[in-house]
């Protein structure tokens, strides 16, 4: 594992990920999805399906796409490509032009857009736009719901107009988490948000148990998040096998055959360079990517089975961090709480080892992917 590519990134990712969730709770920062009611799988399956705009013109073809309540999915691609068009189809904002698209008529989505904060009443609070959505809940419930994304006090009267940019995607997770959804659609969540603020994102989705997709420029809250990649490319979605970095190395191999194109395109419009040595070159390099991407296509199910170990890791690591800060607490060691001290002990000793049976799995088949792809 000491050699591991995969595993020193890793190591460094939750080493950044591990103290900043006292740093947020004192800053006051914080993310709180509510966790759903489990549905049986699949959440989302589509099939062949094809959607845009304007009918005949599709911007995607041939979708074929399922969503479990376990995936943490992260779409890739050119802005223009139609990320955005597969969210919409997914939140349902967009239907199928052609193809089929099956999900459970108990399905709750939680959809985040930017554009969204235009949509926000700007001559009212955080505390009223909320209010709204809860017309028979009594106010300390309304503001307890808004304390979940830090909105206390003076802030949820507020109006929305004088709150910041950050601010306003708060209050927007906050009111489309309200109904504790199955799945998270979040395009560019972190536009506007600080340095704290994404760190309490990143927590909070590690610890939310229902799906999550998500559209970002942000490699950080992708390599924290996402344990699955699908690129969504000429007109097409597929996935793909393999990390954030493979993603970078793919965009530079693509940047530069078409660069390559281009010249030899040049080059065939004027006089040929006659340069035998360059194709066999270009054929050689050719033949070495084509070669790896077999050994990645191979090795693309135990990936897989690494990702679904990191994720059940980071679950496992969000809870033991979380309980820990409860065992701060001085109350909890007062005789009145003896029980429940007892229960939170054994919940965290049931937890650590969880984690170290995942971690020695985790351990292995990262070993046994590096060997694959090596």
């Amino acid at each position: 594992a000491s050699k591991a590519k995969q595993a020193q990134s890793r190591v460094k990712m939750l080493e950044k990920m591990g103290p900043a969730i006292p740093v947020v709770e004192d800053r006051g920062i914080s993310f709180d999805f509510p966790s759903p009611k489990e549905l049986p799988p699949p959440l989302i399956n589509i099939h062949e399906g094809d959607v845009g705009y304007s009918e005949g013109n599709p911007v995607l073809r041939n979708i074929s796409l399922r969503i479990d309540m376990d995936d943490r999915i992260a779409l890739l691609g050119a802005n223009g490509n139609g990320k955005s068009t597969l969210a919409k189809l997914l939140a349902d904002r967009l239907e199928l032009m052609a193809g089929e698209k099956h999900s459970s008529n108990k399905l709750r989505i939680g959809y985040f857009a930017q554009h969204q904060t235009d949509e926000l009443r700007g001559d009212e609070t955080p505390y009223q736009h909320m209010a709204s959505l809860m017309p028979d809940v009594i106010e300390h419930k309304v503001r307890a719901q808004l304390g979940r994304f830090a909105f206390e006090g003076q802030k949820g009267d507020t109006k929305v107009k004088d709150l910041s940019g950050g601010e306003k995607a708060r209050l927007l997770f906050a009111l489309m988490t309200l109904d504790a959804p199955h799945m998270l659609i979040l395009d560019e969540p972190t536009n506007h948000l600080d340095i704290d603020s994404r760190d309490a994102l990143n927590h909070a989705l590690n610890a939310y148990e229902g799906a999550v997709i998500i559209i970002s420029h942000d490699p950080y809250l992708i390599e924290a998040c996402a344990d699955r990649l699908v690129l969504v490319a000429d007109g097409t979605v597929t996935s793909f096998d393999g990390d954030v970095a493979e993603y970078r190395q793919y965009l530079l191999d693509r940047a530069r055959m078409e660069r390559r194109a281009n010249k030899n395109g040049a080059d065939d419009n004027g006089n040929s360079n006659g340069n035998g040595n360059g194709k066999d070159a270009k054929r050689d390099r050719k033949a070495e990517r084509q070669k790896a991407a077999e050994k990645r296509k191979i090795a693309a199910p135990v990936k897989r089975e690494v990702q679904k170990l990191e994720t059940d890791m980071e679950k496992l690591t969000a809870r033991k961090a979380k309980i820990e800060l409860d065992m701060a607490d001085p109350s909890l060691y007062e005789d009145a709480n003896a029980d429940k001290l007892a229960k939170v002990r054994q919940e965290l000793v049931k937890l650590e080892g969880d984690l170290a049976q995942i971690e020695t799995k985790w351990m292995a088949k990262q070993e046994e992917y590096d060997a694959m792809v090596a």
